[in-house]
């Protein structure tokens, strides 16, 4: 079958861009012929990809690199503007998010990407179509292929809740004209749909309206033993110095954070994902001088880009400096710190004003000890994390703002670490199938209540974790990955894609 898919964005970094990527795979390994429009300017480089479509002086020519070609990937002529969905830094691109882009280059990057899936269909001819988040994939694919060939289409959270949902009036007639021709809609949880359902008013929606969340390469995020977790870590740390460079194979200085990771010696505990303010990760920093009074091995890894870095790195120098007042500002400052508006995180605010007298000296006491067991890798590529989560005991996701799906909850259970989310939207759903596994005792560690709470209570249940008897541990650990390996798995989200967009809905669970 040939499989049409609309991305438009990377393949590399994280969610719907690993998404893709992933399912490109497992479509091939099942036989089907992939084309992709997306905007990889490397897609030449990535193994997956055996052709690659490039447009020139308006005319498509492709150029094989082997045979056969499995998946084929292009790259439509949109110029130096992209559309995003959260402002961030892509090399090559001005990203401009949604809502800062005037009408005619929302117009012109419309058509181009229009022109290219109409050029694409006359080429390959293909059989079904996907096209990824709520705009503007769908209203390109039912423009470019004019009812011509079935398509499902894939809700990531990024464009729902970023983009359609504050601002209706200019992209909801996108998101329902590319709905409107979809035979399936997909999404990775209850949570999702219910907010697409409320976003959208289509009544008929839920009608349409299947689970399809993504997979785990469970060959690939594994538990592993003592020494291959070190010699893992090893190995990348010296892969990523030789390369010396900040860049998609890890930032310069990723190699040294990974080298003061020690497996054998070392607690360690780490995050996956955007450094922005919705991702929570202030919380997680907060927490850590109250981990570390309880447990002095622990060390915390942070993995991830983004535009709350400097923000971060500042409450590591807060902590080392014992620094409330520093923190107090952070805290009050908020967004502006990402470049948004002013506007106080309520949580850390929360946890600081609990600092006083005798605990606030023994938080102090523990901050500097516990700063310098942080350590930030700055952007590593996703291949990269089956070397990076085995070593971890515990991973956290402590995201204040709705996720479609706990992705990387789903990854640190197949390495056999601990998931601990926080209890809402999508990243429940994900807990709740992970803790199905554990005996009833640990399945609270799991999960922490967003609000003023948070911070004592994600350090409280890393604690009773990182303290649990060691072989109880292993045991719970063991039973994580397991459940991960049985519920999570590439091949079925390709046979999804795929019964949604011929519309065999009877195939696929009702979220």
């Amino acid at each position: 079958m040939r499989v049409l898919i609309f991305h438009g964005y990377l393949l590399r970094g994280r969610g719907s861009n690993i998404y893709t990527a992933n399912l490109c795979r497992a479509l091939a390994a099942l036989g089907h012929d992939v084309h992709l429009l997306c905007q990889e300017r490397a897609a030449g480089d990535l193994d997956l990809v055996d052709a690659v479509g490039r447009w020139e002086d308006g005319e498509l020519r492709v150029r094989g690199l082997r045979d056969p070609a499995r998946v084929t990937v292009y790259l439509p002529d949109i110029g130096r503007t992209l559309p995003v969905y959260v402002a961030d830094v892509y090399e090559g691109f001005d990203a401009v998010p949604y809502p800062d882009l005037d009408t005619p280059a929302l117009e012109r990057y419309l058509d181009a990407n229009v022109t290219a899936v109409e050029d694409v269909v006359a080429l390959v001819k293909p059989d079904v179509a996907l096209a990824n988040h709520l705009v503007m994939g769908p209203a390109i694919l039912a423009r470019g292929l004019a009812g011509r060939v079935p398509y499902a289409v894939k809700i990531h959270g990024s464009a729902l809740e970023y983009t359609v949902r504050p601002h209706p009036g200019r992209f909801l007639p996108y998101a329902l004209e590319g709905l409107a021709g979809a035979r399936g809609v997909l999404v990775g949880s209850r949570h999702t749909a219910e907010s697409l359902w409320e976003v959208t008013g289509d009544p008929e929606l839920p009608d349409r309206t299947r689970l399809g969340p993504p997979g785990v390469e469970v060959g690939e995020f594994r538990p592993r033993a003592p020494a291959e977790r070190a010699a893992a870590l090893a190995s990348l740390a010296g892969r990523l110095e030789k390369a010396g460079t900040a860049g998609w194979g890890g930032e310069a200085g990723a190699g040294r954070a990974l080298r003061a990771l020690d497996p054998g010696r070392d607690r360690i505990v780490g995050y996956v994902g955007k450094l922005i303010v919705s991702k929570g990760v202030d919380l997680l920093l907060a927490a850590w001088p109250l981990v570390v009074a309880r447990v002095p091995d622990a060390r915390l890894c942070i993995v991830g880009f983004g535009t709350y870095r400097d923000a971060l790195a500042g409450m590591v120098r807060a902590l080392a400096e014992g620094n409330l007042a520093a923190l107090r500002d952070i805290a009050a400052r908020g967004r502006e710190l990402e470049g948004g508006p002013r506007g106080e995180l309520t949580y850390l605010a929360a946890f600081l004003d609990t600092l006083a007298g005798a605990r606030r000296n023994c938080y102090l006491a523990a901050a500097p000890a516990a700063a310098r067991r942080v350590h930030f890798t700055g952007r590593l590529e996703h291949g990269d994390l089956p070397s990076v989560l085995p070593a971890w005991e515990a991973l956290v996701m402590p995201s204040t703002f709705p996720e479609a799906f706990g992705m990387v909850a789903a990854e640190g259970a197949a390495c056999g670490a601990l998931p601990l989310s926080a209890a809402h939207s999508g990243l429940a759903e994900v807990t709740a199938i992970l803790a199905s596994g554990l005996d009833e005792p640990l399945r609270p560690l799991l999960s922490f209540e967003r609000g003023p709470g948070a911070v004592e209570e994600i350090a409280a249940k890393l604690v009773s974790w990182l303290e649990l008897d060691a072989a109880e541990r292993v045991r719970a650990a063991g039973s994580l990955a397991e459940t991960a390996r049985r519920r999570f798995g590439w091949e079925g989200v390709a046979q999804g894609v795929i019964a949604g967009a011929l519309g065999r809905l009877e195939e696929l669970p009702v979220p």
